[in-house]
């Protein structure tokens, strides 16, 4: 099943949804430490929260959730997985996951996912940043949400 999207007003919103909406920035911004505690400052159930928390979000929060899958091939020796990880962090990227291979003739693939809401500057320009960082012989964009 295709997910289709749509931008709607904020002022014909069902109640619902918009108190959902509530509940979320209030747990995000820590004004509200458990789900239970938001949903009754707000006047709504936690089964209509539950029903709507993963299908409502403000267009700004999807702009702002960007996650990349990034190979790369590595030369086996020490040093060269802390720099690349380094230079995604200097670039404001957040490494979510990683899984590298077993080295096989002096190479080891490793696939990254990072978060790059927050990236300083283009997703090219860190590609072409981690291509000329000493150790990685291959770095390419395999995967993007």
């Amino acid at each position: 099943m295709n997910n289709r999207y749509y931008v709607i007003r904020e002022d014909i919103l069902p109640e619902a949804i918009m108190k959902t909406i509530q509940v979320k920035e209030m747990l995000g911004k820590g004004e509200a430490l458990t789900v239970h505690e938001a949903v009754e400052r707000v006047g709504l159930s936690r089964s209509a929260f539950y029903k709507y928390k993963d299908g409502v979000y403000a267009l700004n929060e999807l702009e702002r959730e960007r996650i990349v899958t990034i190979s790369m091939d590595l030369e086996h020796r020490s040093g060269v997985l802390s720099s690349v990880l380094s230079l995604v962090a200097s670039q404001e990227g957040n490494v979510l996951t990683m899984n590298q291979s077993i080295p096989l003739q002096g190479f080891a693939n490793v696939v990254i996912s990072v978060d790059i809401s927050q990236l300083s500057g283009e997703l090219s320009a860190l590609i072409e940043l981690l291509r000329s960082q000493a150790g990685v012989r291959k770095a390419s964009v395999i995967g993007q949400g």
